[in-house]
């Protein structure tokens, strides 16, 4: 169940929600005026979660390589810089 908490809470109980952070690697989300604002985390839970993104993406690629999923760097500059000026 996610934690979700009016800005107020964050202002009036840091300490009590970094404890929570810390002890439970989950975030707390921070609302404003009622609507989702920011979500706040333990920097471990921030690097953690940052290395499985990368190790996911990491993950694609390889799988994409095997597949034989990929292009030429060059070609994919070329395509890319293509589409770029087409939407400029």
């Amino acid at each position: 169940m996610p934690n979700i908490r009016p800005s107020a809470y964050l202002r009036n109980n840091y300490n009590e929600i970094s404890e929570f952070c810390h002890s439970s690697m989950e975030p707390v989300f921070i609302t404003k005026n009622g609507h989702g604002d920011l979500a706040v985390m333990s920097i471990e839970a921030y690097e953690k979660f940052s290395r499985y993104e990368l190790y996911h993406l990491l993950d694609e690629a390889l799988e994409d390589e095997r597949n034989g999923n990929y292009s030429d760097f060059d070609e994919f500059m070329e395509e890319f810089w293509k589409e770029t000026e087409e939407e400029a």
